[in-house]
């Protein structure tokens, strides 16, 4: 895949990852491993993701939740190099599948019981942190989880792109590390073309910024799950 397209594909997952705050591996990584190895595929998304929750972070940093990151965020950072040291030797394709699959049944019931959600208590957060920050370091892809366990709280808007993007930050700093340490790495030409991806989803983030104004509130809710339900099936295709 040619570094134009990877450049494409970096655009439009940072814009709909900022929108529905689950960050650009969900979209990228069952792309990429089409192409690349899925190991090299989870390291060169999860560099590209850092900087994308870096974005969020800065860009939307005026509504953090401070309780809810730390929450996330300390328990994430322990389940992601759990995840990050398992996945340098088992069987990412399997799974993928089984992710892609629960995140399929969990977006639908959310889409057609919109009553339902998960409590909004501390025990949810620091699951949510533990499951996101797992399946981060495993599959290169958590953020839908924690958008999952996120939307139970019933966050604004910009408070839950800005808590989501910290709580990324955080996870991905410790999985970036031990994919590093375990010996994943990139071909030249992809070191050289995080030189695009980088500026590039930064332009996403910007993007998504002028785009989540104009998205009511109440509809949020959906707008997650939709994407929730596209990344699911798209893993178990």
């Amino acid at each position: 895949m040619e570094i134009l397209y990877i450049a494409l594909l970096t655009l439009v997952a940072a814009t709909v990852g900022t929108i529905t705050g689950f960050g650009t591996s969900t979209l990228m990584i069952p792309i990429l491993v089409m192409f690349f190895p899925p190991a090299e595929a989870i390291f060169l998304v999860s560099i590209i993701h850092w900087f994308g929750s870096l974005w969020k972070a800065v860009l939307f940093r005026s509504g953090f939740n401070l309780h809810l990151l730390l929450l996330f965020g300390a328990v994430g950072l322990v389940a992601s190099y759990f995840g990050a040291y398992i996945s340098l030797g088992s069987n990412e394709q399997v799974l993928l599948r089984l992710l892609g699959v629960f995140l399929a049944v969990y977006a639908l019931f959310l889409i057609f019981q919109s009553k339902f959600k998960i409590p909004a208590n501390n025990l949810t957060a620091v699951s949510g942190g533990a499951l996101s920050g797992f399946f981060a370091g495993m599959f290169g892809i958590g953020g839908a989880i924690r958008g999952a366990f996120l939307a139970a709280f019933d966050l604004p808007k910009l408070v839950y792109i800005a808590t989501a993007g910290a709580i990324g930050l955080l996870v991905d700093s410790t999985r970036i590390i031990t994919y590093f340490v375990g010996g994943a790495t990139l071909p030249k030409e992809l070191w050289y073309g995080l030189l695009v991806f980088i500026p590039v989803s930064f332009l996403g983030a910007q993007i998504a910024k002028k785009i989540i104004d104009k998205i009511p509130q109440n509809k949020f809710r959906v707008i997650v799950a939709l994407f929730l339900l596209a990344a699911g099936i798209r893993l178990i295709i």
